[in-house]
């Protein structure tokens, strides 16, 4: 069953069509088994907390932005039908990973050392199959990985 999707408008509608129209990826909807815990987990990631409204038939949403990022990551009670840990594999991209994994070590966060792929798409592997420990060579972009799970997404 394919995830249903949004188009939201940041401004009013208007009757003429532009020629090109910007699409920016803003949220990530993902889904949690304890929206208490994701959030102190998300505090302890050092990210903005930007919203945390609940609402009297149960609703809430919680969203997150980390620093320098236009994209935000939101979750909470009755937003989502899919089950938590089904969003996996989301990239967190840096300009220096060996720095932003320190940081997140000196947070408590539990990640894995610097790695690269020896194989085509071990960066998605659980359990290492295929990675190779230390950074790409020559450092190449988009090649260097660190990885680590919020505990209370994986379900």
């Amino acid at each position: 069953m394919a995830t249903p999707s949004a188009i939201c408008s940041s401004e009013p509608t208007s009757s003429t069509s532009p020629v090109r129209v910007d699409k920016k990826l803003e949220v990530a909807v993902i889904p949690v088994s304890d929206v208490d815990r994701a959030k102190q987990f998300f505090t302890k990631l050092g990210w903005r907390l930007d919203a945390d409204f609940p609402f009297d038939n149960g609703f809430r949403v919680v969203q997150f932005t980390p620093p320098g990022s236009e994209c935000s990551a939101e979750f909470g009670t009755k937003m989502t039908a899919a089950a938590p840990g089904s969003a996996q594999s989301l990239y967190l991209i840096v300009s220096d990973i060996e720095t932003a994994r320190k940081e997140l070590v000196n947070r408590g966060i539990e990640i894995s050392d610097v790695f690269h792929p020896g194989t085509p798409g071990a960066q998605f592997q659980r359990h290492g199959s295929g990675r190779v420990n230390g950074p790409a060579t020559e450092h190449a972009s988009y090649r260097s990985f660190a990885s680590f799970r919020d505990p209370v997404t994986a379900g």
